[in-house]
């Protein structure tokens, strides 16, 4: 196994890992263990500061793009049922970064195909890293307005239901449990930037 995991293909389309650049401590040997084809696990065996060595493990996912759409003073949410935690949420609108396209671009799809409104423009307001103790997996945060409706167009595995909440009440609406990282995360960063 090659110890340079960016020479590695990681997905099926050819990209290879997310990686924010080199290493500060020394990487012995990088293995992947589990690829399905739409995220790749394994572990790098660091050498740490004192000497000694580890296996530090990780889950590499696609980029993810989440949107916070507003129109006529209401957030548009997605409610949907998710088996790996076994609830039903309310969203933001979200999913994969497809090769080549931009936060925005791919915000302004997933809100279309989820929503059935495409936004006439969008906003980057942060790109982070998420979980990174076991995750590599970079998200953006798109604001969207001026929707204008459009034909939705699911996926296989989606099936999820639109709902609006008034902009003063979508951040209370979201922290009542079951909710998520990246719903609240969304909310608080567009209304600190003023867009809530």
């Amino acid at each position: 196994m090659s110890d340079d995991l960016s020479e590695l293909p990681a997905f099926d389309d050819g990209r290879t890992h997310s990686l924010p650049g080199e290493p500060e401590w020394p990487v012995r040997e990088v293995t992947v263990e589990y690829d399905p084809g739409w995220f790749v696990g394994g572990y790098d065996r660091v050498e740490q500061p004192d000497g000694t060595e580890k296996k530090y493990y990780w889950a590499e996912l696609s980029p993810a793009t989440v949107v916070i759409a507003v129109a006529d003073d209401r957030v548009l949410f997605v409610e949907q049922y998710r088996p790996t935690v076994r609830n039903t949420q309310l969203e933001l609108p979200a999913g994969i970064v497809e090769p080549g396209e931009s936060y925005t671009a791919a915000g302004a799809r997933e809100l279309a195909e989820e929503t059935g409104f495409a936004p006439s423009s969008t906003a980057l307001l942060q790109e982070v890293w998420c979980s990174t103790g076991v995750l590599r997996h970079k998200r953006g945060y798109v604001f969207a307005e001026g929707l204008e409706p459009v034909d939705v167009d699911h996926d296989s595995n989606e099936f999820l239901v639109p709902r609006t909440v008034p902009v003063d009440e979508a951040l209370d609406v979201a922290r009542e449990p079951p909710t998520n990282d990246a719903t609240l995360e969304g909310l608080l960063l567009a209304k600190e930037e003023g867009y809530l």
